[in-house]
């Protein structure tokens, strides 16, 4: 086999301008839309970020003429104003640098070494960030199972994301399934595995894509991105597998050349940071999940989902009536610092809350207007009773309320049958 300095075969011209194109836009998107692939990136990009962000808005503004000004930046949502326009003058950035190239480069009959580093680049971004994201799944902190919140909001109220995230919540095994998969990206870092770890990470890219597509669901620039890069990646394997999966005939797979390394300590060095960064993503990757699920799974006082039973308002009691505006039906805390009210007429209110444990007081801002302050005493009946007693605006309110039973719910009561006589699709 030759060396990939001694693999001189003329590439065609439009193989190279492809080429050079691919080079320069994945380059660039994996510089600029890392997304957390790489450790402590955003160390690295925080002043270029900086930079990006005073540069995007204005071609936004200047170039593009939008009908608004961007002001919101990558955040949960990676499709963004700014992220499609940073998508854009990267894609036109790459046009104008291919052309440059291909000008000022007439010599050069292939470019086997730099195929070589881009595919390096391309296998590493694409496989670091789906341990990243496997691992949340395994340990089952991307899809939670299904909150107070989820359980009491009326089923057709939620949005495409939120019944996705809920339905992949719900089953702790789907979870590690998904994670499994999205884990064995590390195949990619391996140049003996590289073909079949990109064969499974196309099946979970384009199911991650079709999700993110299908539901809504705000990172369709990245999981597109993953898509495509594991086809490239691919892409050299493509006649032999077509070969094989569809004609039936006999194939060998050539592993991709690397560059020779002659000194032997830059060879255990090259060895020794990739085994460090695998290991850093895997082993670390577990650690910092699990930090973060922890924190997340810490509960606030009074958590949980407090039924109105009795609602005194101004000395009268008022009946529970499903055409009541003012009476509340539920007060469901999740969060530290957050709840929810469930009137009687299924609307809600989004709302903040203070709790003062020594003067036993719990505020409640609404998070629409946090003028309209709900100043409450509490006092605590037993473990699933409480007592409200305060002012809603100029109204006097007192509550009696119940705690409910999360798994009284007929999705988190049914579990698992073996034997099904009839279909139960509830």
């Amino acid at each position: 086999m030759k060396s990939l300095a001694e693999n001189t075969n003329p590439w065609s011209e439009s193989k190279k301008i492809i080429f050079r194109f691919g080079f320069i836009y994945f380059l660039l998107f994996i510089l600029l839309v890392n997304n957390g692939a790489f450790p402590y990136w955003y160390v690295v990009m925080s002043y270029p970020d900086e930079l990006l962000k005073v540069l995007i808005p204005w071609v936004g503004k200047n170039i593009l003429h939008l009908s608004y000004d961007i002001t919101v930046f990558t955040n949960g949502s990676g499709d963004t104003t700014y992220d499609y326009v940073l998508v854009l003058c990267i894609f036109v950035i790459s046009i104008f640098s291919v052309i440059t190239w291909t000008i000022f480069d007439r010599n050069n009959t292939n470019y086997n070494k730099l195929y070589y580093w881009l595919i390096v680049g391309l296998r590493y971004y694409v496989a670091l960030m789906l341990i990243r994201y496997g691992i949340s799944k395994v340990i089952q902190f991307q899809f939670s199972p299904p909150s107070l919140n989820r359980l009491t909001q009326i089923y057709g109220d939620s949005s495409p994301m939120g019944l996705a995230w809920t339905f992949l919540g719900f089953s702790k095994g789907y979870n590690i399934f998904m994670g499994l998969a999205e884990v064995a990206a590390v195949l990619l870092l391996f140049r003996r595995t590289m073909t079949l770890g990109a064969i499974i990470t196309l099946m979970t890219t384009a199911n991650v894509m079709a999700i993110n597509y299908f539901y809504d669901v705000p990172v369709k620039i990245v999981s597109t991105s993953l898509f495509i890069i594991t086809l490239c990646i691919l892409m050299r394997d493509f006649e032999k597998l077509w070969k094989l999966f569809v004609l039936g005939k006999q194939v060998s797979l050539n592993f991709i050349e690397a560059p020779i390394i002659k000194k032997r300590w830059l060879k255990y060095s090259k060895l020794g940071f990739k085994y460090l960064l695998i290991a850093y993503a895997l082993i670390y990757g577990f650690i910092e999940v699990l930090g973060y699920q922890k924190e997340y799974a810490k509960k606030p006082r009074f958590y949980g989902i407090h039924e109105v039973k009795t609602y005194i308002h101004n000395q009268d009691t008022l009946p529970p009536l499903v055409t009541d505006t003012v009476r509340w039906y539920q007060l469901v805390i999740q969060w530290e610092g957050y709840a929810r009210i469930n009137y009687m007429n299924d609307s809600i209110a989004r709302c903040y809350t203070k709790i003062d444990t020594v003067s036993q007081k719990l505020d409640i801002i609404l998070r629409t207007d946090s003028t309209q302050i709900y100043s409450f005493n509490y006092e605590q009946l037993d473990s699933g009773r409480l007592y409200l007693n305060g002012k809603i605006g100029e109204d006097s309110v007192k509550m009696y309320t119940k705690l409910k039973n999360a798994n009284s719910f007929r999705l988190t009561s049914r579990g698992f049958n073996w034997i099904n006589e009839y279909p139960y699709n509830r």
